[in-house]
């Protein structure tokens, strides 16, 4: 959809930022500052799985006005202002709420292809935001929103909801205090069965209530199908980064935040869609390595074959012992303090003359660091929390627990494992330059263009004339 289409005849901030005044726009002349006891109007753009997550949390949390919803889909849009209660301005164009008064902050739960865009442009309108991840969908779009956030001085939080979770609080002090030793392996991962797939339905019109062009914004132009749309649009490259940048950002990030890391030296991936038989583009089977200084992370994932390990997890391997952790806890398991001869194989007693001599104290061990289970874990409140410390943000100005910078750093080495399996080489990363080493073909698709209208926006809103 084009401006011209939206319904809109008045002179707005687009048109402003068309005529290449952005900087002129800013947080003193569009918004306003939010004191302590005010209440935070809040804008929600998109309704769909997580959107209505965010719905739930912020409307139950005190000083909330629920001011508006932008939505595409009509159903979904009367869903979400009725969930919202009281009388929230429900719009089918994102950019009529962002020019709300009332509106202070908004929660961004689109598509992957529109959260770069939306959130530079809620910025630029003097709106603070809290976008779900990945927050990018190519590597370039996370230094853009960065710059943007910056130049406004706006409040950006992403929605990696683990950081604010205590037992993760716990756990990382723990890896940091040394407690499993040196860490040399991080293992991620996430397994599920979804054979046969998701089929592959025929191209066709958008349902009544659905404006597929404006769902589409800056992604290329396609034929409507259901699987390029609501919920399945992930399995896509042109609008997802598929599983591995979709919960793969949520592992890997607790990686950096724990660990202190901020990008990998080298990344290498392999994989296909090699089982599920639909029209879906991104892998059914992926591996990932990532090469940081000391240690390697790995991700495996499998959408045709769930195997017998947990569906989804993430372990720290240290010297001393390991650590795993998902949403509902985590357990600290020690390694025994094995004599290095007794660590060695025994296949029918001792070895023969001349061998490794056990100490015969192998079942005796000592363990090299204390075990820990915890339990504590509440996946919904943690979501609660993320919320809640967002408004804080908005009021305190206070940079968030997770921070725009750092979710930009964790999904660019999504995005390059990602590049790794399409492209069939391992590439290298210089983090200070964000750039990959000695490898144009991959150093030219760390950028996409938009389509228009939609690159006009994005230009105006970088201070670039084309």
């Amino acid at each position: 959809m084009t401006p011209s289409t939206s319904g809109r005849t008045d002179v707005s901030r687009r048109a402003i930022l068309a005529g290449g005044a952005a900087a002129t726009l800013s947080a003193a002349s569009y918004g306003r500052v939010i004191g302590a006891n005010d209440r935070v109007g809040l804008g929600f753009i998109g309704f769909g799985l997580i959107g209505k997550r965010h719905v739930l949390d912020f409307r139950d949390l005190p000083g909330v006005n629920m001011a508006a919803v932008a939505e595409v889909h009509r159903g979904r849009r009367d869903e979400a202002a009725a969930l919202m209660g009281g009388s929230p301005r429900a719009h089918d164009d994102f950019r009529r709420l962002l020019d709300d008064r009332d509106v202070d902050a908004v929660v961004v739960s689109t598509p992957d292809h529109w959260h770069a865009l939306i959130t530079m442009m809620a910025c630029a309108a003097g709106k603070d935001v809290y976008v779900e991840k990945p927050l990018s969908l190519f590597v370039r779009e996370g230094r853009w929103m960065v710059d943007v956030a910056r130049r406004h001085d706006r409040v950006v939080q992403v929605g990696t909801q683990q950081r604010s979770g205590p037992h993760y609080q716990k756990a990382r002090e723990l890896i940091r205090d040394g407690r499993i030793g040196q860490v040399v392996a991080v293992r991620m991962w996430y397994y599920r069965n979804v054979m046969p797939g998701f089929g592959s339905p025929p191209d066709g019109p958008p349902p009544a209530g659905f404006d597929y062009d404006l769902w589409l914004g800056p992604a290329p132009k396609r034929p409507y199908n259901p699987n390029r749309s609501i919920y399945h649009f992930r399995w896509f490259w042109a609008h997802s980064g598929g599983q591995m940048t979709n919960l793969g950002q949520h592992s890997l990030d607790i990686v950096h935040w724990f660990l202190g890391v901020t990008a990998p030296s080298a990344v290498s991936s392999t994989g296909g869609r090699f089982a599920l038989k639909d029209n879906g583009e991104t892998p059914d089977v992926q591996d990932a390595l990532f090469e940081y200084p000391g240690f390697t992370v790995s991700w495996s994932e499998r959408e045709c074959s769930r195997g017998a390990a947990p569906t989804r997890g993430l372990e720290f391997c240290g010297t001393l012992g390991s650590l795993s952790i998902t949403r509902k806890g985590f357990v600290l398991t020690p390694d025994p303090k094995l004599a290095t001869a007794d660590a060695i194989p025994r296949f029918g007693g001792p070895h023969p003359a001349g061998g490794p001599a056990s100490t015969g104290n192998r079942e005796l061990a000592a363990r090299r660091t204390e075990g820990i289970e915890d339990r504590s874990g509440d996946e919904f409140d943690q979501f609660r929390r993320h919320a809640k410390s967002f408004l804080e943000c908005v009021r305190s100005r206070r940079e968030p627990i997770s921070d725009l910078e750092t979710g930009h750093r964790v999904v660019t080495a999504c995005h390059l494992a990602n590049l790794s399996l399409r492209l069939g080489r391992k590439l290298r990363w210089d983090a200070h330059k964000e750039t990959i080493i000695d490898d144009p073909e991959a150093e030219s698709l760390l950028e996409r263009p938009y389509r228009a209208p939609w690159d006009a926006e994005r230009q105006a809103l970088l201070g670039r004339n084309s």
